[in-house]
């Protein structure tokens, strides 16, 4: 058996925007599937404690009255998020997350902000990622058009029903994965450590290919500078004395 053929846990998170610092988790979804056992998902909806701007709101849907009248308080989300993403890795399960480094980087921080140990902090060296958006990069690099999740799951066969909703994403981040690896037998053919490791430096080159397309530019030149190279989590810089 190879890693695709196996247990999956899929994750994906819906927020109030896209700065990981700053903002906050809305809804999220786990999903554990594949390995010839039946798909078993957890969904979250929170109350982020903010509001949720009229953007974001038009993405996924979920309003900031709909928030404060359904949600569960942020903490108590998150919490649970980082225990079943944790008991996940423990297990020896990869997280597939369709650009890891944003939503672990937001889980991470959301975590820090309520007091509680953070999922890398938690698992250690154990965590295992597969990002559909660094590997599809990586086995296709010079395929013209966008790479977003609906891209994927349209060059890969994945059916996407309710895009931009937590647990649609999740699943499909896993099918487009599993596609993956039967499309390029050649990935599979490494054990989801080596992925991890690979996946390390190709979302660096990847990342340092952006800045230097946004350098020259014209109109985009600042744009390199927002340009994160790390992956799939984005250190937390202590501040203050």
């Amino acid at each position: 058996m190879t890693w695709h053929t196996g247990r999956l846990t899929g994750f994906d998170l819906e927020t109030t925007g896209v700065d990981v610092e700053e903002d906050r988790v809305v809804t999220a979804c786990v999903v554990h599937c594949g390995g010839g056992e039946d798909t078993q998902s957890r969904m979250w909806l929170a109350d982020p404690g903010v509001e949720i701007p009229e953007g974001a709101a038009k993405v996924h849907g979920i309003t900031t009255e709909q928030a404060r009248a359904e949600g569960a308080p942020a903490a108590t989300v998150v919490g649970e998020i980082v225990a079943e993403l944790a008991q996940a890795v423990k297990a020896g399960q990869p997280l597939v997350i369709m650009n890891a480094a944003y939503d672990l980087t937001l889980l991470d921080r959301e975590a820090r902000r309520h007091g509680i140990k953070p999922l890398a902090e938690l698992v250690g060296d154990r965590l295992l990622v597969l990002d559909p958006r660094v590997l599809d990069k990586q086995v296709d690099k010079f395929r013209r058009g966008g790479r977003k999740l609906e891209d994927l799951c349209r060059i890969y066969r994945v059916a996407l029903d309710g895009a931009h909703s937590a647990d649609a994403d999740a699943l499909a981040a896993c099918r487009v994965v599993w596609r993956m690896g039967q499309s390029f037998p050649d990935m599979t053919r490494a054990t989801p450590a080596e992925l991890h490791t690979l996946q390390t430096g190709w979302a660096r080159e990847q990342a340092e290919s952006l800045a230097a397309y946004f350098r020259k530019t014209p109109g985009k030149e600042s744009w390199a500078d927002g340009v994160r190279t790390e992956w799939p989590l984005i250190p937390h810089q202590q501040t203050g004395a």
